[in-house]
């Protein structure tokens, strides 16, 4: 009887470890399978965002052609790039061209062969127009106005990976710095501009801010238009993952990482919040309050921070993200103008 009792309890413990043993099983396997799926999902995501897989992502073209600023945007652009004599057909097709005002010019850093083009409007002093991701020099044509006008040459780039530029991935600013310290060298050395200063949108800024405080930065860098900047690419991204319904936990993180693994770069090693204290040239904030991706309590911490004894933030109650300018023609280009026209310290001071 003792050991029938046994027997059945001996049984019956059995079953139930069988049971906690699949059980675990499932929960093991399940979680393997997601975490094997979260990072193909963020794979994916890498790919279609931060990859150029194939020569028409990135190109010479407008990169959101059913968003009707952007178009908008981009038609103003090629009109006052063809004002200036530019064979826009040429300039889609990567053609080098030459005329009174405008040169198509290039550079080699890290083996990579880099494209911009050149507008000399006869001052002594240029400004690189840095865009932000996805978008090629001829969206940089749309901002050019406001420093033709502020009495700048200008320079647009293709940057790394976009237009007609080498390159595979977005480094997030890292190496693009120092292509941008090689073609303020060569604004410069060979056409004589004997300041260069940078207008940085979105993601650009982020470039301006890794140039001036990298230790090869020419002392002839002397200014930052900084239009967007975000406290850290990694919020900024996430940003545009909520913008778009994306799930970000744990993609964001995996996209991150993967951004480490093939480009080297280190998102988190690389924050405008954590470098700009050691930026020292006058910086001006161009920022609306209704940004959603670059928000207007993060230009606060960055400008509060920032360690140039000469900043401001321009502030535009509307308009979206990197499309102030379309929003506030006149007083975008006003705010530079003002801003440019001095290069001595100042005062700080805030635009309302």
């Amino acid at each position: 009887m003792v050991t029938y009792k046994f027997l059945r309890y001996t049984l019956a413990m059995t079953t139930l470890e069988t049971i906690l043993i699949i059980a675990g099983a499932v929960i093991v396997a399940g979680g393997i399978f997601w975490y094997i799926f979260m990072w193909y999902v963020s794979w994916r995501v890498f790919q279609g965002t931060l990859v150029r897989t194939s020569p028409e992502v990135w190109a010479r073209a407008c990169s959101e052609e059913t968003n009707e600023e952007q178009l908008a945007m981009w038609n103003e652009g090629l009109a006052w790039a063809r004002g200036h004599g530019v064979d826009i057909e040429a300039t889609v097709n990567g053609e080098m061209k030459q005329g009174d005002k405008y040169r198509d010019v290039t550079i080699e850093n890290d083996g990579l062969h880099l494209y911009g083009q050149y507008f000399d409007f006869g001052h002594k002093r240029a400004c690189i127009i840095i865009p932000g991701r996805c978008e090629s020099l001829m969206y940089s044509y749309f901002f050019a106005p406001a420093y033709e006008k502020a009495g700048f040459n200008v320079l647009v780039i293709d940057i790394r990976a976009h237009g007609i530029s080498d390159g595979k991935y977005d480094p997030v600013g890292v190496g693009e710095h120092l292509d941008t310290i090689k073609w303020g060298k060569m604004l410069h050395d060979e056409f004589g501009n004997e300041e260069v200063w940078i207008h940085g949108i979105c993601m650009g800024a982020n470039t301006g801010v890794l140039v001036l405080t990298a230790p090869e930065c020419p002392d002839y860098f002397k200014g930052l238009i900084s239009e967007g900047m975000y406290i850290s690419f990694k919020e900024n991204y996430k940003q545009h993952m909520i913008y778009d319904h994306h799930p970000t936990w744990p993609i964001v993180n995996m996209v991150m990482a993967l951004v480490k693994k093939h480009t080297g770069t280190d998102v988190d090693k690389i924050r405008p919040i954590d470098l700009i204290d050691r930026v020292k040239v006058p910086v001006l904030f161009i920022a609306g309050r209704n940004d959603f991706y670059s928000k207007a309590d993060c230009t606060v911490q960055l400008y509060e921070k920032c360690g140039s004894a000469r900043k401001e933030i321009a502030w535009f109650d509307g308009g979206n993200h990197s499309h102030l300018r379309f929003a506030y023609h006149e007083e975008f280009d006003a705010v530079i103008a003002q801003f440019t026209a001095t290069t001595t310290d100042g005062a700080a001071a805030d635009r309302k």
